[in-house]
């Protein structure tokens, strides 16, 4: 009998469903867009049940596409977008309201006052993270205030607070589990990096009532088993869990201190390995949990990481598509950019949310720099993508300073991998090479990794690290002189943001 895993990827602007063999081969692979819903200017949000319904979609998709028997399904892995904050009712599963996504900014105000009372020293030596409307704590506490009926319920725990991985975790096991992982619950400012465990202190802080709070387990065991789920048998193990950067970091085979990966999705985001003992950073990086391995009440193995995250990468791409109309596709852009040799001088911030580490600054708005009579739509097209890989120098830069690790090579994954412009571009700026892996949906494939672990389908991490396959290295070939005008433009423009 054929064994399969079924990872879902959720994402902020789709899901993904990708079946794997036990050989980690892809068996079948489908995505399904959802709505954007943007209320205000800085508001961004989204429908619990559309987020739902994307992933029984591309559950749907998937499974007929790759034709694959349910009764070969031994493992449910999921990874998530996080941060992204969503409550519904404990008893029915339906969502109490819109879900604030990641990229939201509503709190910033709130965000600052913590900072003059003189909260975010000790918040960042709890949780490893800084004060800012990007995680998940100050978004849960403005829905509480927004609606009084919700904070009772969350008092009562009647109502159920978690990150995208708990919601659709309540709804693969029939509401049956309401859990979390260290990965994500290290992103919402209420858990403790040395503890792990939810701080009462932080509780207390943000106002958050610990009855609604999802039970934190490790990121490979069985949650509970599917109940109701449209296209799926009763009694499939739900058994792996990981924020979508921390699976990518584990099915990018990162498992060695320094190992280092950059995702670029939706937002680029660089992740790496320090082992067991989580390093602060001087650089406004964060610290976070990166796995923990070993289900029960003990620790086990628990790996930390540091990480930067730029909040706009795939969505530049996006804007010049929806917003100016410049392209139809985003498979549009790689052709246009390359039809001119440079940018012309143009620069482009992409702070369309603030701009996160190492600047953090929440004000910040994207920035065309450098335009001249002569700028044609494919400077902007080049520009986009060098803005990707400029916030990622900074990223890097800072990581480096930080872990005291110079870094070899960095692995990617994500959408926008696969061009190679951008990805020359990356190598050429961080004067690093790059490597692209042969399935560069690492982000699913680790969700579907520790999901096989958590069944026992396979025995350790040895498994991945010897599947993993790269595709393509790019060298840095470009001039030192030349990347260090496009850095000091960069500089400039950044400053302006």
């Amino acid at each position: 009998m054929a064994r399969h895993v079924v990872a879902i990827d959720q994402g902020t602007t789709g899901s993904t469903v990708m079946v794997l063999d036990e050989k980690l081969g892809v068996a079948a692979k489908a995505n399904q867009e959802f709505p954007q819903l943007y209320p205000r200017p800085g508001w961004v949000e989204h429908d619990p049940e559309e987020i739902w319904k994307s992933v029984a979609m591309a559950l749907e998709r998937a499974l007929a596409d790759g034709h694959i028997s349910t009764r070969d399904i031994v493992a449910i892995g999921v990874t998530n977008q996080r941060e992204t904050t969503v409550v519904w009712d404990r008893r029915t599963g339906a969502p109490a309201r819109t879900a604030i996504v990641w990229q939201d900014r509503r709190t910033a105000e709130a965000c600052a006052a913590l900072k003059v009372a003189g909260h975010e020293a000790r918040v960042r030596e709890l949780t490893g993270l800084v004060l800012d409307p990007y995680f998940s704590a100050t978004k849960l506490r403005w829905m509480l205030d927004d609606d009084r009926t919700l904070e009772k319920g969350a008092e009562a725990g009647t109502l159920a607070f978690g990150t995208v991985d708990s919601f659709l975790t309540a709804r693969l096991t029939g509401g049956a589990a309401h859990v979390t992982d260290p990965s994500n619950a290290s992103r919402t400012l209420l858990f403790g990096l040395r503890s792990l465990a939810w701080e009462e202190e932080l509780l207390r802080l943000f106002g958050v009532p610990r009855a609604c709070l999802p039970e934190v387990r490790s990121s490979a065991e069985v949650y509970g088993v599917t109940r109701g789920v449209p296209g799926l048998p009763d009694g499939i193990p739900v058994a792996g869990i990981a924020g979508d950067q921390q699976a990518a970091l584990f099915g990018q085979a990162c498992f060695s201190p320094g190992d280092a990966k950059c995702t670029f999705g939706t937002g680029a985001f660089l992740l790496m390995n320090t082992g067991a003992t989580p390093v602060p950073s001087r650089r406004g990086l964060l610290t976070t949990v990166g796995w923990r391995l070993g289900a029960g009440t003990e620790k086990g193995e628990v790996c930390y990481a540091l990480e930067g995250g730029a909040f706009v990468a795939g969505a530049a791409v996006q804007w010049l598509r929806d917003g100016l109309g410049i392209i139809r596709t985003a498979a549009e852009i790689e052709p246009l950019a390359r039809s001119v040799p440079d940018s012309g001088g143009v620069v482009l911030v992409p702070a369309f949310a603030g701009l996160g580490a190492p600047h953090w600054r929440p004000e910040a708005r994207g920035l065309l720099y450098g335009m001249t009579r002569g700028t044609t739509k494919a400077h902007l097209a080049r520009a986009a993508l060098e803005g990707i890989a400029l916030q990622n120098h900074d990223l890097l830069g800072a990581m480096q300073e930080d872990s005291g690790r110079p870094l070899a090579i960095l692995k990617v994954d994500g959408g926008a991998a696969v061009n190679d412009l951008l990805m020359q571009f990356q190598a050429d700026v961080l004067g690093v090479p790059i490597s692209r892996p042969a399935i560069v949906e690492t982000t699913a494939l680790g969700a579907a990794f520790l999901a096989g672990l958590g069944v026992g389908l396979w025995k350790g991490k040895g498994e991945i690290a010897a599947a993993w396959r790269e595709e393509r290295r790019f060298q840095p070939t470009a001039d030192r002189s030349v990347m260090a005008a496009h850095l000091d433009r960069w500089r400039t423009a950044v400053g302006k943001a």
